[in-house]
This record gives C-alpha cells, sequence and structure tokens, in this order.
C-alpha cells in the first residue's frame, strides 16, 4: 500500500508543478491576458482557446469561431420539414466544455455586472439555465476571437445600448 500511496503523491507534486507553470506561462502570454480579462475565463480556457485558434486571422469573422468549435444550432431541411436542432457538436469538445463552464460561472457566481452577463440573465428567463449557457459560451467564443484580433481588454460596457 505505501509504494502506491507514494506513486500517488509523486503525481499531486507533479500535477501542482504543471499548473503553476500553466499559469505561469498565461501570465507571460499576451493573448492569454487578454482572454483572462473577461470574468469566468481563467488561465486553462484562456490558454486552450488561443492554442485552438492559433492565428486569429484564421478566420474572416468572429462569428465563424461559434460554428467552428461547434456551438451553433444543426439545421435540418427535407422538402417542406425545415428546423433548428441541437448544437451541431462539431470542433474542439474540451474546448467548448471550458466556454460552457466560463459561461456558467459568468451566470451563476460573476460579480461583476457587464452586459453579457446580463443579456445571458435574460435569455434565462426566457429559455432555461442550459440554453442560455450555450448561447452565452458562443457569443463568448466571438468575444474572445475578436479580443485576440484587435488586441484590446474585456470591456464590460461594449455591447450594452444606451
Amino acid at each position: 500500500m505505501l509504494p502506491m500511496l507514494d506513486a500517488w503523491l509523486g503525481l499531486r507534486i507533479r500535477a501542482a508543478e504543471l499548473g503553476r507553470q500553466l499559469l505561469a506561462d498565461a501570465r507571460q502570454s499576451q493573448a492569454c491576458r487578454i482572454l483572462m480579462s473577461i470574468p469566468g475565463v481563467g488561465a486553462i480556457t484562456a490558454t486552450s482557446f488561443a492554442t485552438a485558434i492559433e492565428d486569429p486571422d484564421n478566420f474572416r469573422k468572429s462569428r465563424a469561431v461559434g460554428a467552428w468549435i461547434g456551438l451553433t444550432t444543426r439545421r435540418y431541411q427535407s422538402g417542406e420539414v425545415d428546423y433548428d436542432g441541437h448544437i451541431s457538436r462539431r470542433g474542439d469538445r474540451h474546448l467548448r466544455g471550458l466556454l460552457y463552464e466560463a459561461a456558467s460561472v459568468i451566470l451563476t457566481r460573476s460579480s461583476k455586472e457587464s452586459y453579457l452577463r446580463t443579456w445571458g440573465l435574460q435569455l434565462r428567463e426566457r429559455i432555461g439555465f442550459k440554453r442560455a449557457a450555450v448561447a452565452v459560451a458562443r457569443k463568448l467564443a466571438v468575444i474572445m476571437h475578436t479580443m485576440m484580433k484587435t488586441g484590446e481588454f474585456f470591456n464590460p460596457n461594449a455591447g450594452a445600448t444606451t
């Protein structure tokens, strides 16, 4: 039993070391610092997004990022039948999960008010939490791509109408 506990301790120490290294690398990266300015987006989500996107110029429009990750609805058309289904689930499953988690944090635990949170909470009242979280995750992906492209930090009032 003691050798297994020693191996487990070694794994825990190595995991903690890799976590510290990831955080240090994220703080040194300009793209990750920009993305981490969004409430709910941490080092892992920012690093995963920046790594998946690589070059923001790969996408002509920021709206295409949501579809690339698989957060847009799947459309079914046949004859007179035409309806939107569930999300397409194309692209990086891990990144999609991280964005959903960040959206959930924005909707539930974020204390900072922003247009994204306000929009998501209004949407949650109409269509439910899970669908609203997917919509916020898609919009978050679009915002993150735009931020990487422009190099600007998150502005909580950027989408607010006066």
